[in-house]
C-alpha cells in the first residue's frame, strides 16, 4: 500500500518503512508523528483521492533524525548599477520513517522505539534528589553573609530628637552628610564627641580620611556650643 500525503507545503510518494526527508517538524528523536494531509492512497490499481484530502486517513512515522539540507546560495547581480547580494540558506529537515498508512479513523499500533539510556534516567534520578535535598551553605559564605549583615548595620545608634544640617561644616556636601546619616551620625554633639577609635573606625569602614574627620569633629564643637 502506498499513500500520498502533503507537509511543508509538498507532496511525497510513501509506503511502510521508508526513509523521507521532509520539512521539520517539531518532535523530538524517536517520537511518533501524524501527518494527517492524505492526498491520496492505493494497492496497484486501486487508487482512491481526496477533495482534496482523504477522510479517516492518516500516516504515521518515527522521527529518526533533525538536521540541516545543504547550503544554497542566491546570488542576484544588477548590470551596470556596482550592486550584488549574496544570500546562503539552510533549510532544517527533519529525517522521518513510515510507519503505517491507516484509513477509516484506525488508531495507530506502533510506538516509539527510541527510549531515553539508563544513564540519562539515572543522572535526572540524581538531580531530583539534589533539588529535594535541603542545600546546605558552605562555611565560608555562611561567614561573608554574616560579615555583609554586620557591615549593613549602622557604625552608631543615631540619638532621639531633630538632625541637625550637616552640610554647614566645611568639607561635608549633601552626599557626605547623606553617608553619616546612615551610619547614625545626624548632630553637631555627636559627631563633637567623636573619640579617636570612633575616628578610626569610621576611616575603615567609610570613604572618609581620618583628617577630614578630626577637622570636622573641631568645626562641629564649635557648631554645638552655640
Amino acid at each position: 500500500m502506498f499513500a500520498v500525503i502533503k507537509t511543508g507545503g509538498k507532496q511525497y510518494r510513501v509506503a511502510a518503512n521508508d526513509l523521507l526527508k521532509i520539512e521539520k517538524l517539531e518532535a523530538a528523536v524517536g517520537d511518533m508523528v501524524e501527518i494527517g494531509h492524505v492526498l491520496a492512497h492505493g494497492e496497484g490499481e486501486n487508487v482512491t483521492f481526496g477533495a482534496p484530502f482523504v477522510d479517516g486517513a492518516v500516516v504515521t512515522a518515527e522521527v529518526v533524525e533533525q538536521g540541516k539540507n545543504r547550503t544554497v546560495i542566491a546570488f542576484k547581480k544588477r548590470r551596470r548599477q556596482n550592486s550584488r547580494r549574496k544570500i546562503g540558506h539552510r533549510q532544517l529537515l527533519t529525517t522521518v520513517r513510515i510507519s503505517e498508512i491507516l484509513l477509516g479513523g484506525a488508531k495507530p499500533t506502533k510506538t516509539a522505539s527510541v527510549k531515553a539510556p539508563k544513564k540519562v534516567k539515572a543522572e535526572a534520578a540524581t538531580e531530583v534528589q539534589a533539588e529535594a535535598a535541603p542545600k546546605k551553605e558552605p562555611k565560608a559564605k555562611a561567614a561573608e553573609t554574616k560579615a555583609a549583615e554586620t557591615a549593613a548595620a549602622p557604625l552608631f545608634k543615631a540619638p532621639k530628637g531633630e538632625p541637625d544640617d550637616l552640610t554647614v561644616i566645611k568639607g561635608i556636601g549633601p552626599v557626605a552628610a547623606k553617608d553619616l546619616n546612615e551610619q547614625g551620625i545626624i548632630t553637631f554633639a555627636q559627631l563633637a564627641k567623636l573619640t579617636d577609635k570612633d575616628v578610626a573606625k569610621i576611616d575603615e569602614h567609610m570613604s572618609f580620611s581620618a583628617d577630614q574627620i578630626k577637622d570636622w569633629r573641631e568645626q562641629a564643637r564649635e557648631l554645638a556650643a552655640k
